[in-house]
């Protein structure tokens, strides 16, 4: 099947001018930049960008990451463009813009030449009016001066600059909300706009150091925050609800699991660093679209990973890349390395949805035996994997104002699949029909066969005051749906009537 793009589509963000700050940081993996599918519309401009990917694909233990640099040319072969054959290890490791990345995990490289089918630039918005243009302008200026600020912080040196009135007190807003990081009512939507959009890298850094994570690994701060950065700039702003503000409401779920009485005193500091980071990180580069879409359109991806945990597998694979590129582990050995790969990678293929069953069999049957035991390593990384699947898929049990968010965010994303579907003569996803589906029908089902029986055996382990909050809250919401749900059926009727009446 071939598209025929016949509309002027809208540009991706990191195909608009990049800031230098940007064009400094080397080996980014993103969709957005790694095809002239995601790219601006003229392949020559495509070309002067950095950024782009290219792969040696006859080592599958490394990963070629080629930076194009200014007037680099480009081979251009109509709507199949693809980037020019990477040059030779020798050449690589000759060029000061080249950076040559290995992994002793065995990592298949990820292929950058195939397209899908579908311009994955219909999946986000609308360019912005001038009133949002100009007002991001603002929120970028007002992210600038923070980290211009920090950046002293991290230099002794104080910031002259105490014109920000208006920045320092959301700063300081922020600060006092971080004071209950532990809260299961922390609002994470008022925290983003406090911090600026900047929820992900200043919550994971309050919590590293909160856990005592920066001293026991002796980590660098300034590698820690450019990590953190760069963690952040891989979620799609323009995803409803795959992004950064998802990744970072996992991550204050998954530190308030990681507070249970139960788990707190068997864990170790390297489970705490290994569970916050896959929480962060988990949903990385998230093109806003499920698996079975990227399947029926012939995605690389869905190749590469033989249609087995597509997005879960590219998260881990992202995750690995963006740790090798800041250097944050670099003073580990390379056996920790090693394990921190590959336990980061257990954590994260945990939170595929189509493998829900088979950890809460899992689950239920031990402790139907009661043979968990924390203090074994094997028994206390399948109940990290459990705490993350939570913390994943813990929307409905939140208090009502921020589940009801949540959840017409995915419907958003759902829904917006859907359309495109619709558009090019698709089988429509399960849940992605506007005309079918309604959000309190996604929820009441989501709720029913996913949440409850999941957070059921979880409360069976802890049996704390959180589990027991987060059971009461998944049943007020459920009941609210519920009620939502014939309220809206007895419009339709209604409607029906009238319109019957007027025939």
């Amino acid at each position: 099947m071939a598209v025929c793009y016949q509309y002027q589509l809208p540009v991706l963000p990191l195909d608009s001018p990049v800031p230098k700050h940007v064009l400094s940081r080397r080996g980014a993996i993103s969709f957005s930049s790694s095809s002239s599918l995601f790219g601006c519309a003229n392949p020559r401009l495509l070309s002067q960008r950095r950024g782009a990917i290219s792969y040696e694909s006859s080592d599958q233990t490394a990963l070629y990451i080629r930076m194009l640099g200014l007037g680099e040319d480009r081979s251009n072969t109509g709507s199949n463009q693809q980037l020019k054959s990477p040059p030779s290890t020798r050449e690589y490791e000759s060029r000061s813009g080249d950076v040559r990345v290995r992994s002793r995990a065995g990592f298949q490289p990820e292929r950058r030449d195939s397209h899908p089918y579908i311009d994955f630039r219909l999946l986000h918005v609308p360019p912005e009016t001038g009133e949002l243009a100009s007002a991001r302008k603002i929120r970028r200026l007002l992210s600038f001066q923070r980290y211009f600020r920090s950046a002293h912080l991290f230099r002794d040196i104080s910031s002259v600059n105490s014109l920000c009135i208006l920045d320092d007190d959301y700063n300081g807003q922020a600060t006092c909300m971080l004071e209950k990081d532990g809260s299961w009512n922390f609002d994470i939507f008022l925290f983003d706009r406090l911090t600026n959009g900047n929820s992900l890298v200043n919550l994971t850094f309050h919590l590293f150091k909160y856990h005592g994570l920066v001293e026991h690994f002796d980590l660098d701060l300034v590698k820690l925050r450019r990590f953190l950065v760069m963690v952040q700039e891989d979620y799609h702003r323009n995803n409803p609800y795959h992004n950064a503000v998802h990744a970072a409401d996992v991550t204050q779920a998954m530190h308030c699991y990681l507070k249970e009485a139960k788990i707190v005193e068997a864990v170790s500091p390297w489970d705490i660093l290994v569970g916050l980071l896959a929480a962060a990180t988990h949903d990385m580069d998230h093109p806003g679209v499920n698996q079975p879409f990227l399947i029926k359109t012939n995605h690389y991806l869905a190749s590469l990973y033989k249609n087995t945990s597509v997005l879960e597998n590219h998260h881990w694979r992202s995750a690995v890349c963006v740790l090798h590129e800041s250097k944050l582990f670099s003073h580990f050995s390379v056996e920790e390395s090693y394990q921190m790969e590959k336990q980061l990678g257990s954590l994260i293929l945990a939170t595929d949805i189509s493998r829900q069953n088979e950890f809460l069999s899992q689950l239920r049957t031990r402790l139907d035996i009661g043979d968990l035991c924390l203090h074994d390593a094997g028994h206390r990384h399948f109940m990290l994997q459990i705490a993350l699947k939570c913390a994943d898929i813990s929307n409905p049990c939140r208090p009502w104002e921020l589940s009801k968010q949540w959840s017409e965010k995915v419907s958003q994303e759902f829904f917006h699949q859907g359309d495109i579907e619709r558009r090019y003569k698709l089988d429509i996803s399960q849940l992605c029909d506007r005309h079918t589906e309604t959000v309190a029908n996604i929820q009441i089902g989501f709720i029913t066969y996913v949440v409850k029986p999941l957070f059921v055996e979880w409360s069976r382990f802890t049996n704390s005051t959180l589990s027991q909050t987060m059971l009461g809250h998944l049943s007020l919401n459920n009941a609210s749906w519920n009620r939502l749900l014939q309220e809206q059926t007895q419009t339709e009727e209604v409607t029906d009537s009238v319109c019957e009446e007027m025939d």
